[in-house]
């Protein structure tokens, strides 16, 4: 199914991902050093069980390892504890041609105070991106700006209390005023991606600020976890709506990030998963959301959110078969800081349009970030050992 597109794709000549010499060009022998030792500890699929409880357990009994962190799996992933500690970050994407996507990654509040504040922060995100190409999408979460379990309650249809329904009109506010600050601004902003049981609420809210900011360019986009076996559908739906409605459909394309936990869910409470039966379900959808939205590049805009290599080399051939230009403002690459250099910054030595996520934040606050980080990485089959072999590929290069 990949294959034939993969192998028709690798005719661009132009475009490798195994030029290590691209790929990590923006890292010192010392930086490459550290990830390669990094990137060993995650392959260690013990490490990784073990060392989230004993991290935490060591952080509440006070002892000093937040420097540790902060030097080691902070820094391979994360830009920085503040926005303007991400300057350096977002200059050295830049240098070699690929963006950042300032990621604000506090999880977990339930505060309505801490909603305001998560708001604010988003709204400083596209401030730091307005004018500025290297900062070129901006994001946020919808559990960012309001509480996990009324957006549950959304999703069951249950009928909210007068108080729920205040607490439910802020959350509301929240999400209007970040969008229409993106609006004003100019600056696209992606709506990420949650657990199927309150996934519901917050495509409706992103259908509804499309609606109002989307008319006449891509400003706002949702998030589809193609891992769901029902989203291909959803992408289509929502482009029958766009279509009829005249707004432009703003779509992340992603496999997903929650696929444990809506297995688990699912077995235990005795529905069927949403998730698909396997990868080659999962692949297949993907790419055929990519063709899909390559057909209609002029009304949908799409951010493929992929470290999936066949899925980059069929998109990057979609392009070339339908004549799109490599930096049509439509279409984005993406990945997470830290991983995957080959595919982002040989798609950007290429001229594609291409971001990385860098997320940031206080180091204690983004620890369950950083550790999902981890978890997920071992989980993708080959994933680490990729990693390691082309970082091991660049130091032979180097001779380091």
């Amino acid at each position: 199914m990949v294959n034939n597109d993969s192998a028709v794709a690798t005719k661009n000549k132009n475009l490798s991902f195994e030029n290590t010499e691209i790929a990590f060009k923006h890292l010192s022998n010392g930086s490459l050093d550290r990830a390669f030792w990094l990137f060993k500890a995650i392959n260690n699929n013990t490490l990784v069980k073990v060392g989230p409880p004993m991290t935490n357990f060591a952080m509440k009994i006070g002892l000093p390892i937040t420097g540790i962190i902060k030097s080691t799996i902070f820094k391979q992933f994360c830009g920085g504890e503040t926005i303007a500690e991400c300057d350096a970050v977002i200059k050295n994407l830049d240098s070699g041609h690929v963006g950042t996507i300032l990621d604000y990654s506090v999880e977990g509040e339930e505060d309505e105070h801490v909603f305001d504040e998560t708001r604010d922060e988003i709204i400083r995100t596209i401030n730091r991106a307005t004018g500025d190409k290297a900062v070129p999408i901006t994001v946020f979460k919808v559990t960012g700006v309001g509480r996990f379990g009324l957006l549950e309650k959304l999703d069951t249809g249950a009928i909210l209390t007068a108080e729920e329904e205040q607490e439910w009109q802020k959350v509301q506010d929240r999400v209007l005023a970040i969008c229409q600050k993106a609006f004003t601004a100019g600056v696209p902003v992606m709506i990420d991606a949650e657990e199927s049981w309150i996934q519901k609420t917050i495509d409706m809210l992103a259908l509804n600020m499309m609606r109002k900011f989307n008319q006449y360019k891509a400003i706002v986009y949702n998030t589809y976890q193609i891992y769901r076996h029902d989203k291909l559908q959803s992408l289509k739906d929502d482009f029958a709506v766009a279509k009829i409605e005249g707004f432009i459909l703003g779509a992340k394309l992603v496999r997903g990030a929650y696929m444990e936990k809506e297995r688990k869910r699912a077995a235990e409470m005795g529905y069927q998963s949403p998730i698909q039966p396997n990868k080659e379900a999962t692949d297949h959808d993907y790419n055929e959301a990519l063709k899909f939205c390559t057909d209609y590049v002029e009304k949908i805009a799409i951010v493929a959110g992929t470290h999936n290599e066949d899925s980059c080399l069929v998109l990057t051939n979609l392009m070339t078969q339908k004549g799109i230009p490599h930096n049509h403002p439509h279409i984005y690459f993406s990945q997470l800081l830290g991983m995957s250099d080959n595919l982002s910054f040989n798609l950007g030595s290429s001229d594609y349009n291409i971001a990385k996520y860098v997320p940031y934040g206080p180091v204690k606050a983004v620890l369950p970030y950083l550790f999902r980080r981890a978890q997920e990485n071992t989980a993708i089959s080959g994933q680490m050992s990729r990693e390691l072999n082309l970082i091991l590929k660049e130091k032979k290069r180097r001779k380091v």
